[in-house]
């Protein structure tokens, strides 16, 4: 574990993490802008509400990318079983002239 400082809103804060510094510092600055885009409305408002806020939103995008991602998925096994329902028909047919070419 390490110590990492980030900058979230003005405000400076340490973490401990076995996470890299790198990757920590890029979701510290993919937070604040969010903020940033709150303008003005992010100072009026308290820290604790702040971040009620940005986790919402963060929520309401995560969820949204879930249900891509399922969507994505269940189209994918429905080309899929067609892609393999279309190769086993081809190959039954092949079967088929092979066995009518085939001498007797």
């Amino acid at each position: 574990m390490r110590q990492v400082n980030i900058e979230i809103g003005g405000a400076r804060y340490r973490m401990t993490t076995d996470s890299d510094e790198a990757h920590i510092r890029k979701l510290a600055a993919a937070v604040d802008e969010r903020i940033q885009a709150l303008g003005p409305a992010a100072k009026r408002i308290g820290n604790a509400q702040l971040l009620a806020v940005i986790a919402l939103s963060l929520m309401e995008e995560v969820q949204a990318q879930s249900a891509t991602l399922e969507e994505m998925r269940t189209r994918t096994r429905a080309l899929l079983d067609e892609a393999v329902g279309d190769i086993d028909g081809r190959l039954a047919a092949l079967a088929r002239e092979a066995d009518e070419a085939a001498p007797e």
